[in-house]
């Protein structure tokens, strides 16, 4: 008896030792950070916070022990900015994708057709940036009003990469549509927080209005004028973001272009 728990112990001395070995690496402490633009303006790309918006993809290449890297994935804050601070130091692949031109684009066998991802040595503090072609330009028209508990607000969207651009690009890739670029739909989403989008929003006072096919065509440039839904108590804070997208998915998800975030005080009525 007393030789088998001999036995028993050394095997997991052996074993704590073994993980212990393995567990022997320093901590990542190397800082990534990274801004997204529109390559035609220069102006920061804004988006969601979440798999809605636009997500960044590492891969490090200089890691040898299997044969294809590991997708790290993380999201742009709204702002259209990112940052992550624990990353171990070597080479990347970084991509991104989000309601832009995707920046790979691979023909229906795979191939690839176009690589504008970056690929940079992580080292300390390292920056990159990333000039894309969103689909939409979301404006504020104005200044929202607010009426018996319900906001009142205008917007202006355009296309931010022209309709013929977006065919030659896109149709390479297989399975084009004109109707690819049909406006879907336009939200005015409301949040009782300042990181108000498609993850942080209220549906009592959020609306939604839908376009069939490509009705909203005339209204692009337009002034369009939403107004929230329900009635928000008086006296609260909310704030209110409007987006608008198209008929494409980055990634099988279709994303929102947004305007930035306002403050409203909902007074007395």
């Amino acid at each position: 008896m007393k030789n088998i728990t001999y036995i028993l112990l050394s095997c997991l001395a052996i074993v704590s030792f073994s993980a212990c070995e393995i567990d022997n690496y320093d901590l990542p402490k190397e800082t990534l950070r990274g801004r997204v633009v529109d390559a035609e303006t220069g102006e920061l790309v804004l988006t969601d916070q979440g798999s809605e918006g636009t997500r960044v993809r590492m891969r490090e290449l200089s890691w040898t022990e299997t044969e294809v890297p590991d997708n790290f994935d993380f999201y742009c804050m709204k702002e259209g900015v990112f940052q992550n601070t624990k990353v171990f130091k070597g080479f990347y692949n970084i991509q991104i994708d989000g309601a832009f031109i995707p920046l790979i684009r691979l023909n229906s066998e795979g191939d690839t057709l176009v690589d504008e991802s970056i690929y940079t040595t992580i080292e300390g503090v390292t920056e990159v940036e990333f000039r894309v072609q969103p689909f939409l330009k979301v404006e504020w028209v104005g200044e929202p009003t607010v009426s018996n508990g319900q906001v009142t607000a205008t917007i202006r969207v355009t296309r931010a990469v022209s309709p013929a651009d977006f065919k030659a690009k896109i149709e390479p890739m297989g399975n084009y549509s004109d109707d690819m670029l049909n406006v879907t739909d336009v939200r005015l989403f409301v949040s009782q927080v300042p990181f108000v989008g498609y993850r942080e929003w209220d549906n009592r006072y959020t609306t939604e209005i839908n376009y069939e096919g490509n009705s909203f065509e005339a209204l692009l440039g337009q002034p369009v004028t939403i107004t929230t839904n329900g009635q928000i108590p008086a006296g609260r804070t909310v704030f209110i973001r409007a987006a608008a997208r198209i008929n494409y998915a980055t990634e099988n998800i279709r994303r929102h272009n947004y305007n930035e975030a306002v403050r409203v005080d909902i007074s007395p009525y």
